[in-house]
Formats: structure tokens, C-alpha cells, sequence
């Protein structure tokens, strides 16, 4: 925050943010909204610092406002993250609000690899764009990769899985640790200086033979960062922790066992870590209670189980398993709410009446018991009018939420919600189909009580009835991309619907609006898709702005404790907060927020991953095969086409299109023939057929059917994966294409 800077630290601050805009420079807003200075009556001393940089000699007030750094040599260069793209070239994301990305085009990327904090020199591009070229790498964003180890020419190397590692790495014969050709392995890169040569690295594992299921998701989990297993020191620790349901602890907690209640989840669940009661009161009120796996008991504050849960920060969804972030003993037996069982929990009790408005509400420690485990399935089924355990409670709590859904949605929530693809897999872990998990009304219950709980807890800590809000984790969402917004307004307009963008404040009921208009229509999935796309990531943080998808001005996560360490950390935060302590470090709490934020993507990164890859092995055994598909994605390199039978998705390369040179025009979001003017977009009904399968890269190849595609071949064929290095190690470039000549791999 400012006002806890010293004047030295600002100064600094200011420095090493007007270095990183480079030549651009950045004006004082800027600068404020860049350091935090919300507060318009602290930005004195921001300018205190501005005036000491000037008065120094060390920065430059230019044109328009903008200040740069002083003297020629640091003004041309600049400091950002660089992202690789698929075609090898990058942009270095800046930091600095209000300045675009940098272009480094694929001859100018040197030694940097994705994700790597560089300096680079900026230079004049094309058009408006800024180009730039990278000077050093400053800091490498990781050191491990995860690949396929070959031999070629007596050289042996790893190809990378990540499409963004464009370079193979050379391996000494020494430091091979027992890999063959074939096999998947973890190296750690050594140093590398000279972009001509290859990155040196050295085998650390072996996880054992390329294309073997367990072979592949533990590669998937190493790709990204994420742990294959359990310390023994954490195992240990976890079975040694006793089972906190005792006399002495229920007495100090508030007895809800008799109330009945009862659990909804996934059939195969096995962490069931939230649990509802219902009560009719004396007044003719309902009770509700949101009880929820109360974690915090058994895993205490820096114990080595507690530390190895915050590396993790989450569990992990893959297609086949769950890597969970707490052992066994505590997911799925200490801490998970099976029925006929006392549990401790941490419970968010409410007083609704007949319109679901809270009349009162508790939060506190509680000892609880489930009477009744549902599946999903089976409490949709009672809802659908069939006959149950717990009929009138279920009925009860459906009644319920799905008035506290239309009040949500009323006060400008938005009603996106995705399925989940899923696969049906043999014992071997090969897909035998694939499959749409479709949310129904049971989801919905238990999802709105869950978020009614996530809402007042954030209320009651951020908003309190007496005295000031005090430091806390909260779920934030931001505004959209408004110019994602603007390419879903076009989109909806091509397909002949509206959406009104004149008004920000209104753009959750407009797109609420435009959902309904599509529902049922082939271009529901397309819109519903680019709308997703168009919204901000929820993030953790300190600093409370609100949850624009909820509509939510206060908003966190205390329902998940066992997979999600940021629950964990409000159940402790709370609780300190009810025994009136003083306020939590808030820094120490916003270092925690930025890294589950970090690793919720990393966790994410590597369930889509674990999708593609059984996308692709599902496709595999169908090359050749026709099958309707819609547009799903366009890009400047390709198109991409979800089919509309099985939802796997694949890529046509728009230098593969037959007779045009096809380009992409980003503003109206539209692929477009130069000479032909033959258009592609979003939503658009394709005949394809399947190419080629990449296991490697875990991507698929589509033609057009009917069509004459530029191939390798000029058949349909199973190809070397276009990530395969050639006799020299190195990955083929696309060669310049011309009818009746073969083309290089890519």
C-alpha cells in the first residue's frame, strides 16, 4: 500500500517504472494506478518523488507528460515478461498500464524461452506495432521441462512438450541418466548464452516410455510445475494426526447433529467438504446451514502438512485422477463429511424467510453429523419429481435457491456457465468416448448456498456493522476486455442478434439478454464461448474491487478447504476475527493470495492439457474420418474447429487453405481470402477431416472435406508430429508454399 513506503522505496518504485516504459515513457495516472495510489489525496507523494528523480538528473519530462528515463542508452530499452507464441515469435508484456505489448519477432528472440523476465531494445515496427529484440535474460521463469528424448545424428535431445519451447535441448552423454530414445523425461537447463547453439540441459528423471497413460499425466503434471506425490515427511506427519472429535473439543463447539443434513456430489467424490442442514424455526422461518470441513483444526500454521498445502495451494483435476493438495488421510477420511459419521466443521448459519432474505446469521466452529449422502443424480431425480430420502428437505432447499438464483441474476450476475468435458475411459486409460457434463438444478442448489456463504463471510469481514474493514483474502473479478467485448457485440451482430455496450454498468444484464436470445440456436455454443473469453480471471487478493461475474461487492472462497488452500487461509482468518484479534499482517496474506493465484492456473493449464491430450488420443485411430464441426477459434495462424459430435478440437493452418492466401482481420474477427474474399468466422458450420495427430504437442490436424489440402503427401496419413526435430535437432520452419510443391514440416 503507499502510505506504508518509505519515500526512499517510492522514489525507487517510480524509477524502475519509468525504465520499463522505455521510450513510450508514462505519465503521472499512469504511474498512480500502476503503484496503487487510489487515493487521489496521497498522490503527493508520488509526485514528491517524480520532483526528486527530475531535481536528480535520473528521469525526463517529455512530451505530453510523459517522463522517461534520463540519458540515450536506458531510454531504448525496456524490461517485461515474454510470451511465446505458437509461430516462435513473442511479446513482452511491460507491466506498465497503458503501454501494448512489444513484438519480438522468432530471429530476435535469443536465448529466451517462455515466461523469462528479459530486457529488451525496442525498435520501430510496422504500422503502430512495437517491435523490439531481446538483449538478455534477466531471469528464467523455470528451469525444468518436461519432453521426448531422441537421437539424431549421434546427438541425443529432448523435444519439449510445451509448444512454446521451440528449441530441442542438447544432452551430453553424461548427463542422459539412463534415458532412451522414446522415453518422457524431466531435464534441468544449464547454461546457455549463444542463441546459435542449443540450450544444454541434463536428465533429472525418467518418468518411463512416451504415450503410456501414467506416463503421459505424470508428464503433464511435471510440464507444469505441479507435484507427482506426497514428502514422506508429509505422509508421516498426516498419520500422525488424531481424530479431533473428542469430548472436550465438541463441548467448546456448537452441537448441530440433530438437525438433518445432508451432502450432494459427484458419485465418485471421495473429499466431500460441504454439507447443508435445514430446519423449520419456531416463527415459521428456515435455518439453513452451510457446514464446511473444518481443516484448519487438523492442519495448524507452519506444521510441514500446513506448508506443503500452501506450495500447492489447490488440487489438481485431471482427466483420470485427482492430485489432491492435502494427503489422504485428511481429504478423504479426517476432514471429509461422510454420513453417520460427527464431523468438525466451520458453519455459516442463516435465518431465511420464505423469500430467502437473511433475518440473522453465524459463523462459527461447529460438530456436525450427515444423515444422507447424495449423488448428483440422485437428488436431481427428486427434484424431477421422484420420490427419496430427504424429499422435502431437497425440495425445500431447490425452492430456495432458485429464488436466491433469480435475485442474483436480477442484480446483474452473469449466467455463463460451460460444461465439463469428460471421457469414458477402459482400464488402461485409453478414451473410449467422450461426453458433456451437463450442470443441472442440483448443482445449482448447492451452488447457490455455497456462494450465499462465500458472499456474507466476505460481508461480515469487509463490511462490518461496527468498526472498519480489517486485511482479509477476497475472490476479486474485473471489468472485461473492452475489446473482447466489442469482438462479441460484432459477432452477435453477425449472427443478426444485439448487445448493448453503451453502458458498462448494464453489461452483465445485456449479456445476460444476449444468452438467452441464442439459447437453443446452433450459435449458442460460439457466443456463450467468446463471451467466457471476454471476461477478466477471478483472482485472490487484499484488495477488494468486487466480483463483476457474481455481481458481488464482497466476495471470497470459505467452502472448500480440503482442495483449496485460499478457503483454508479465510477459515483461520475468521476465526481470528470472531475472537476480536487484532488485524492480520496483510502482506503476508497478499503473498499468499498472488501464489494460489498462480498455481490455480498452473493446476487449470494442466487439466486442459490432460483434455487435449485424450482429445488427441481419442482422434488418433480416426484419420481421415469426416465430421461436422463449428468454428471455435480464429487466429493469424489458423483456424480452429470444435466437432460438433465427441467436442474435441483441432487446428486448419491458414497456410494449408487451398486456393487463396488467407489472412486474418482481427477487428472484424474474420479469417478473409485476398484474392477470393472466401471468409471464415466464429460459429461458422465446417465439413472436416482429421489430418494429422500430434501426440507430442497433443494438437490435431484438420482439413476441409472435399477439399484439395496442401499436404505433405497428398493423402491422409499418420505424419511425424509437427514438433519432431530433423536430422540437426532442430524443429523444421514452415517453408513458403506453392501448388504442386512439398512442403516442410511444421
Amino acid at each position: 500500500m503507499p502510505q506504508d513506503r518509505s519515500a526512499a522505496q517510492l522514489i525507487e518504485e517510480v524509477l524502475s517504472a519509468v525504465r520499463r516504459s522505455a521510450s513510450a515513457g508514462i505519465t503521472s495516472q499512469q504511474l498512480a494506478l500502476q503503484l496503487g495510489f487510489k487515493d487521489k489525496g496521497q498522490r503527493y507523494l508520488l509526485f514528491d518523488a517524480i520532483d526528486q528523480l527530475l531535481d536528480d538528473g535520473r528521469i525526463e519530462s517529455g512530451k505530453k507528460g510523459r517522463y522517461t528515463a534520463a540519458g540515450g542508452s536506458t531510454g531504448n530499452t525496456a524490461e517485461g515478461t515474454i510470451d511465446i507464441i505458437a509461430s516462435g515469435a513473442g511479446y513482452v508484456r511491460l507491466g506498465v498500464v497503458g503501454l501494448d505489448d512489444v513484438y519480438i519477432g522468432q530471429r530476435d528472440i535469443g536465448t529466451a524461452l517462455h515466461g523469462d523476465t528479459v530486457r529488451i531494445k525496442l525498435q520501430s515496427g510496422r504500422g503502430f506495432k512495437q517491435e523490439g529484440k531481446v538483449l538478455e535474460v534477466l531471469k528464467r521463469r523455470r528451469t525444468e521441462f518436461v519432453g521426448t528424448i531422441h537421437r539424431r545424428d549421434g546427438r541425443i535431445i529432448l523435444v519439449a512438450d510445451d509448444q512454446r519451447v521451440q528449441r530441442p535441448f542438447f544432452i551430453p552423454p553424461a548427463d542422459i541418466n539412463g534415458a532412451k530414445e522414446g522415453d518422457k523425461a524431466i531435464v534441468e537447463l544449464g547454461e546457455w548464452k549463444d542463441a546459435r547453439d542449443l540450450p544444454r540441459a541434463r536428465v533429472t528423471r525418467v518418468l518411463g516410455k512416451a504415450g503410456q497413460h501414467q506416463v503421459e499425466m505424470h508428464a503433464i503434471l511435471a510440464e507444469f510445475g505441479l507435484p507427482l506425490e506426497f514428502p514422506e515427511s508429509v505422509l508421516q506427519a498426516s498419520a500422525d494426526i488424531p481424530n479431533g472429535v473428542t469430548p472436550a473439543e465438541i463441548a467448546r463447539r456448537r452441537d448441530v447433529r440433530s438437525i438433518p443434513t445432508l451432502t450432494i456430489d459427484p458419485d465418485d467424490a471421495k473429499d466431500l467438504d460441504d454439507a447443508l442442514s435445514v430446519r423449520k424455526l419456531p416463527n415459521g422461518h428456515w435455518e439453513i446451514g452451510v457446514h464446511i470441513a473444518d481443516v484448519s483444526h487438523y492442519v495448524t500454521p507452519r506444521s510441514v502438512v500446513d506448508m506443503e498445502a500452501a506450495q500447492r495451494a489447490t488440487s489438481v483435476y485431471l482427466v483420470d485422477r485427482v492430485v489432491p493438495m492435502l494427503p489422504e488421510k485428511l481429504s478423504n477420511d479426517l476432514c471429509s463429511l461422510h454420513p453417520h459419521t460427527d464431523k468438525l466443521s466451520f458453519s455459516a448459519i442463516f435465518e431465511l424467510d420464505e423469500q430467502a432474505r437473511i433475518k440473522e446469521e453465524w459463523f462459527g466452529r461447529t460438530v456436525m453429523r450427515s444423515q444422507h449422502r447424495f449423488a448428483y443424480a440422485e437428488a436431481q431425480a427428486i427434484i424431477d419429481g421422484g420420490d427419496g430420502p430427504f424429499k422435502d428437505e431437497v425440495l425445500l432447499l431447490h425452492r430456495l435457491a432458485q429464488v436466491l438464483r433469480k435475485e442474483r441474476m436480477a442484480n446483474g450476475a452473469l449466467e455463463i456457465g460451460g460444461n465439463e468435458v469428460k471421457f469414458k475411459l477402459d482400464k488402461d486409460g485409453k478414451p473410449l468416448g467422450v461426453y458433456e457434463k451437463v450442470m443441472g438444478s442440483a448443482n445449482w442448489l448447492i451452488e447457490e448456498f455455497m456462494l450465499l456463504a462465500n458472499k456474507r463471510v466476505a460481508t461480515h469481514v469487509g463490511k462490518p456493522k461496527s468498526g472498519k474493514a480489517k486485511p482479509f483474502v477476497y475472490r476479486i473479478h474485473d471489468l472485461p476486455d473492452p475489446e473482447k467485448v466489442a469482438q462479441l457485440r460484432s459477432l452477435a451482430k453477425s449472427f443478426g442478434h444485439t448487445l448493448d455496450t453503451s453502458n458498462m454498468e448494464e453489461l452483465p444484464h445485456a449479456i445476460n439478454q444476449l444468452l438467452r436470445a441464442v439459447q437453443g440456436t446452433e450459435e449458442e455454443n460460439i457466443i456463450k464461448q467468446v463471451a467466457i473469453r471476454s471476461m477478466s480471471k477471478a483472482v485472490y487478493t487484499t484488495e477488494n474491487i468486487g466480483h463483476y461475474g457474481l455481481g458481488f461487492t464482497h466476495y471470497t472462497h470459505f467452502t472448500s478447504p480440503i482442495r483449496r488452500y485460499p478457503d483454508l487461509m479465510v477459515h483461520r482468518a475468521l476465526d481470528h476475527y470472531l475472537a476480536d484479534g487484532k488485524a492480520l499482517d496483510v502482506q503476508a496474506l497478499e503473498l499468499s493470495c498472488k501464489h494460489s493465484s498462480r498455481m490455480e492456473k498452473q493446476a487449470a493449464d494442466a487439466e486442459r492439457a490432460s483434455i487435449k491430450y485424450k482429445q488427441a488420443e481419442f482422434l488418433r485411430d480416426r484419420i481421415g474420418e469426416a465430421f461436422d464441426g463449428v468454428i471455435s477459434g480464429l487466429t493469424s495462424w489458423g483456424i480452429y474447429v470444435e466437432l460438433v459430435e465427441n467436442k474435441c478440437e483441432g487446428m486448419i493452418g491458414l497456410r494449408e487453405l487451398p486456393g487463396d492466401v488467407f489472412r486474418f482481420d482481427q477487428e472484424r474477427y474474420t479469417v478473409v481470402g485476398q484474392r477470393t474474399d472466401r471468409r471464415f468466422r466464429l460459429g461458422d458450420e465446417l465439413r472436416v477431416v482429421i489430418k494429422a495427430v500430434d501426440m507430442d504437442r497433443r494438437t490435431v490436424e484438420f482439413g476441409l472435406e472435399g477439399e484439395t489440402m496442401r499436404t505433405t503427401s497428398g493423402k491422409f496419413e499418420r505424419r511425424a508430429p509437427k514438433g519432431a526435430p530433423n536430422k540437426k535437432g532442430f524443429r523444421q520452419a514452415p517453408k513458403a508454399s506453392n501448388k504442386g510443391k512439398k512442403k516442410g514440416k511444421r
